[in-house]
């Protein structure tokens, strides 16, 4: 799990909705109440901190977090629009693993959180999705469902595990049946419509992600919340 404190409502929606897509739980909070009242019913690996908050700063916050012994050895990303060499510096004295400046891109974020999750052993496998309630595991060959194993056959673990690789992206049936049956060339063929409604069943309420994209193919949406 990863807390974000961020007061921007659009930069806390946009890096919890960039952690789920990859795969990660994050949950986000608009103040350090909030926040605090969420580490008391679970403690986070990671903690990405902006320092201009309501209530208190983002500095005041960590100096906390590292006085408290069930707190201390959290992982903490700075993410502020401080960025001068003092209050950098600043924040990597009281206890911050890392420092990005905004505007910052998803992508350096990603990595950076990929960087310190690595270094405390708690980085996810790089093909392991959750969609909602579903964990997709394809170097484990296991879909779970709120922790359940979810029974598919091999062709059916091949769709689910070929559409939450390419979660949010209109797949065609003609590359879906070429990636999964080699039939590429035969769009009347109604094998993938027939895999499609029994992992719809199988994933119960949360086979509502699967969409269809009439007259194109099908495309698993992301499900984050």
């Amino acid at each position: 799990m990863i807390y974000l404190l961020e007061d921007d409502d659009s930069i806390r929606k946009l890096v919890v909705y960039a952690l789920k897509s990859q795969g990660y739980e994050a949950e986000g909070y608009d103040r350090p109440s909030a926040f605090r009242e969420a580490l008391h019913k679970r403690t986070p690996e990671l903690i990405l901190l902006d320092i201009m908050l309501p209530e208190e700063d983002g500095i005041s916050v960590l100096k906390k977090l590292k006085a408290r012994s069930e707190t201390a050895q959290i992982p903490v990303i700075m993410l502020t629009a401080k960025g001068t060499e003092y209050e950098r510096v600043e924040g990597l004295d009281a206890g911050a693993d890392d420092y990005i400046v905004k505007p910052f891109g998803m992508m350096e974020l990603m990595a950076r959180v990929r960087a310190v999750l690595r270094r405390i052993g708690k980085e996810p496998s790089a093909s392991e999705y959750r969609i909602g309630e579903l964990m997709i595991s394809p170097d484990r060959h296991e879909v779970t469902k709120a922790g359940k194993p979810v029974p598919l056959t091999y062709k059916e673990f091949a769709l689910l595990s070929l559409l939450a690789e390419n979660r949010n992206r209109v797949m065609t049936r003609s590359c879906l049946m070429d990636r999964v049956w080699d039939l590429g060339n035969e769009p009347e063929n109604r094998t993938l419509d027939v895999h499609i409604r029994s992992l719809r069943l199988k994933l119960g309420d949360n086979g509502e992600y699967i969409e269809t994209v009439r007259g194109v193919g099908y495309r698993l949406k992301d499900g984050g919340r």
